[in-house]
């Protein structure tokens, strides 16, 4: 089940104004004319912001996420109509031949067992032509960015067009490595308080290589995220 920060109406609707610019979706946006890649599978869409995007780079998307309520939004939006959205996970992707697969927005952390994050590969594995390519980004284990969550517990208030003041507070709920667990609670100025809690599970880099390596990939690069140095590996493998 999606966390509820992407699976609840009012959450997802308030979303992209907490998420703020997205500056990492530039260099993602970059890395699909690098690979020279025409058709585009956008796994864990969420709100659709990279989708749109692409889609009006002239890329053929597919964007595929499990939260409707996420989905709902990505469809409302300009340009929204020239991506192909399916409901639900990497599992049970129609037959496609993606020359790129994309998780943004480290997407590849919520997947915290290894049978899940293996059937999560196999199937965009399935979904890639032969030697098309995977790219995503996961935080860096020993930069410890929960010590920085932890210590950064102050709210966020925003006035959101169509859903008025709302206060976003987050902390730390429980850590024990390779999982991080937080709870963000919001606010609304009917009285409404909502609350979505998510674990992450931060692998090492030697970790995901091998598993990348596991279900049929090779890794080209291990690139520094552009916008996050320090902080993030941003992984491309191709295909096998």
């Amino acid at each position: 089940m999606p966390d509820a920060i992407f699976a609840h109406p009012r959450l997802a609707a308030v979303y992209d104004a907490f998420d703020g610019r997205r500056d990492d979706l530039d260099s993602y946006l970059a890395l699909t004319d690098e690979l020279s890649a025409d058709v585009v599978l956008d796994v864990g869409c969420g709100t659709g912001s990279l989708a749109v995007l692409l889609a009006a780079g002239g890329h053929a998307v597919v964007a595929v996420d499990p939260a409707e309520a996420s989905l709902s939004i990505a469809k409302s939006k300009d340009g929204a109509a020239n991506v192909r959205w399916i409901h639900g996970d990497a599992t049970v992707l129609p037959p496609l031949s993606a020359d790129l697969a994309m998780m943004t927005g480290n997407v590849a952390q919520v997947f915290l067992a290894d049978d899940q994050w293996g059937q999560t590969l196999r199937g965009i594995g399935a979904a890639l032509r032969p030697g098309g390519h995977l790219a995503f980004e996961t935080r860096r284990p020993e930069y410890r960015a929960w010590q920085e969550w932890a210590a950064d517990t102050g709210p966020v208030t925003l006035n959101v067009p169509g859903a008025g003041v709302v206060e976003q507070q987050s902390e730390v709920t429980q850590v024990s490595l390779p999982f991080v667990s937080f709870r963000t609670t919001y606010r609304f100025d009917d009285g409404a308080v909502i609350t979505s809690d998510s674990t992450l599970r931060f692998r090492s880099r030697e970790e995901v290589e091998s598993d990348l390596a596991a279900h049929g990939y090779r890794v080209m690069e291990i690139r520094d995220a552009p916008d996050r140095p320090g902080r993030e590996f941003v992984f491309i493998a191709q295909r096998r």
